[in-house]
C-alpha cells in the first residue's frame, strides 16, 4: 500500500495530497477528462511528502499550457485577482465592471452621510429601485479569510447610514461585502442573519465570485499571461479592466507594442 504523502497548504497546514482536487481543478477550468487524468496522474507521481500546494499549482498551470492554453489561463483566475493588487482600488474598479455589465448604474469611493458619522462606501451599484452599498475586502495574502470581525464593522456601519438622512423611502437598500477571499463560517452566519449579501471565493454555494466571472466571462485583465504589473496598471487607468474591454474601441485606441499579442490571447479565452 502506497504511503499517504502530505502537502502544505497556504496557510502552511498539511493535508493529505488530493488526487481528486487536481483532476477536478483540471476539468474546471476546461480541460477534458482524458487531459485532467493524465494530469493528475503526472502530479500524484511527481508529489513527495512536504511539497507546496503552490508548487502543485504552478505544476498543473505548466502542464495545461502544453494541452490547451485557454484552459491553462483559466486556470490561473485566483491568481490573476490576487494581481490585481497591492492595493484595493484595482479590485473596485474590477467589481464596478462586473456590475456595471449586470446593467447596474456604479459609482466608486462615495462619501455617504451616516447619522453619527460620513463613511467612504466602495461602491454604489443602482439597478432600478435596488441600490447596494457595497464593500470591497481585497486580500493579497494565500489563504487569508474574511473573518466575523469585518462582518461585524460593515454592518454597522450600514445601520448608521440607515439611521442618517442619506437613504430615499422610495429605494431599496442592501449592505454587501465582496471579497477575492473566503469567509469564515462565523462571517458567513452573521453575514446571513442580519441580511447582509455575501459574494466571495466560492461563496454563495453554486454562485460564488469565480462562478459569476466563468460563466460571464468577465475574467479581470491579469489573467492574460502577457499582462505584467505595470502593464495592468497602465491598462485599468485607460479602463480597460476585463478581457472583454480588449474588443472595444477604448483598446483600439490604445498605442502599446502589446496589443496584438494581447488581442491574441484575449481572443483565445473567450472564444466560446
Amino acid at each position: 500500500m502506497k504511503k499517504k504523502i502530505f502537502v502544505v497548504n497556504l496557510r502552511g497546514e498539511k493535508e493529505p495530497f488530493s488526487f481528486k482536487k487536481v483532476y477536478r481543478s483540471a476539468l474546471n477550468c476546461g480541460a477534458s477528462k482524458q487531459t485532467a487524468l493524465a494530469i493528475a496522474l503526472q502530479i500524484q507521481k511527481e508529489a513527495f511528502p512536504g511539497i507546496s500546494t503552490a508548487e502543485i499549482f504552478d505544476r498543473i498551470f505548466e502542464l495545461l499550457s502544453k494541452e490547451s492554453l485557454k484552459s491553462a489561463i483559466r486556470f490561473n483566475l485566483k491568481k490573476a485577482i490576487e494581481k490585481l493588487g497591492p492595493t484595493g482600488f484595482p479590485f473596485e474598479k474590477f467589481i464596478a465592471s462586473i456590475f456595471e455589465a449586470e446593467g447596474f448604474e456604479v459609482k466608486l469611493n462615495q462619501i455617504v452621510p451616516g447619522y453619527c458619522l460620513n463613511y467612504e462606501i466602495d461602491f454604489l451599484a443602482k439597478k432600478r429601485d435596488l441600490i447596494y452599498i457595497g464593500e470591497c475586502k481585497f486580500r493579497q495574502e494565500p489563504g487569508k479569510k474574511i473573518e466575523l470581525q469585518t462582518a461585524l464593522a460593515n454592518y454597522a456601519r450600514f445601520l448608521d447610514i440607515e439611521k442618517g438622512k442619506f437613504l430615499n423611502s422610495n429605494l431599496r437598500y442592501k449592505s454587501i461585502l465582496v471579497t477575492n477571499a473566503k469567509f469564515t463560517k462565523e462571517a458567513i452566519r452573521y453575514s446571513e442573519c442580519v441580511g447582509v449579501e455575501l459574494l466571495g471565493w466560492k461563496y454563495p454555494k453554486g454562485g460564488g465570485l469565480e462562478v459569476l466571472i466563468e460563466k460571464n466571462q468577465f475574467y479581470p485583465i491579469t489573467i492574460l499571461p502577457s499582462v505584467n504589473y505595470s502593464l495592468a496598471n497602465y491598462l485599468i487607468r485607460q479602463k480597460v479592466i476585463l478581457v472583454k474591454d480588449i474588443l472595444t474601441k477604448k483598446f483600439e485606441k490604445l498605442d502599446i507594442k502589446e496589443k496584438s499579442i494581447l488581442l491574441k490571447e484575449a481572443e483565445i479565452l473567450l472564444q466560446k
